[in-house]
């Protein structure tokens, strides 16, 4: 089997969405404007897909006090520290930094609305390109 998506209940999907394809490549594949503001954000390879949405049946997890060890969506960068850079004049902080002995290169952010986010160079990379 293949992974479609992996869903996030939001409080802003909209703007979420906005910020998503403006700075991290994303595309809208598929908007949904009924109440769940349902927005389907594929990667710049077209293969994977996160689905964006305002569910008020549940709650919207409490992101901002989430460590990101229990959560995180994790791109893949080329460089990392340029790109946390540009990340953070957009609105986002980072959290933490890690440089591995096999060459990755990791950093940890939280998106303006408190979801953790990675960044990721990998000394070998562990997907197809």
């Amino acid at each position: 089997m293949k992974i479609e998506h992996f869903a996030f209940n939001v409080a802003e999907p909209e703007a979420i969405a906005d910020w998503y394809c403006r700075h991290l490549g994303m595309e809208v594949r598929r908007r949904i404007d009924h109440a769940a503001r349902t927005h389907f954000l594929a990667d710049s390879s077209g293969a994977v897909m996160i689905e964006i949405y305002n569910n008020p049946a549940d709650q919207v997890p409490p992101y901002p006090d989430m460590d990101p060890l229990l959560l995180h969506l994790a791109f893949v960068s080329r460089d990392p520290e340029a790109d946390s850079r540009l990340l953070v004049s957009a609105g986002a902080r980072v959290v933490d930094e890690v440089r591995l002995r096999d060459g990755s290169h990791l950093v940890m952010l939280k998106d303006p609305w408190g979801f953790s986010i990675q960044l990721c160079r990998r000394g070998a990379p562990m997907m197809n390109s």
